[in-house]
């Protein structure tokens, strides 16, 4: 089985921010990372799965009930 390595600047590119993000999730080790020599690697399927954990999904009301706001 192959996994793709992402470095950090492919990483950054794909979730849409800057390289700080990525590399703050792996400072916190909050995303599994590979250290390749000095160099930082993330596994695709690493980078999959921390977008489906984090992804929230929208809320539906129901009838009778009213949505308050947070904050």
């Amino acid at each position: 089985m192959k996994d793709r390595l992402m470095s950090v600047p492919e990483v950054a590119e794909y979730l849409g921010t800057s390289e700080r993000f990525p590399r703050r999730l792996i400072a916190e080790r909050r995303i599994v990372f590979v250290k390749v020599g000095r160099h930082v690697r993330i596994p695709a399927s690493a980078l999959e799965s921390y977008v489906t954990t984090n992804t929230v999904q929208p809320i539906t009301a129901s009838r009778g009930t009213a949505l308050r706001a947070v904050a």
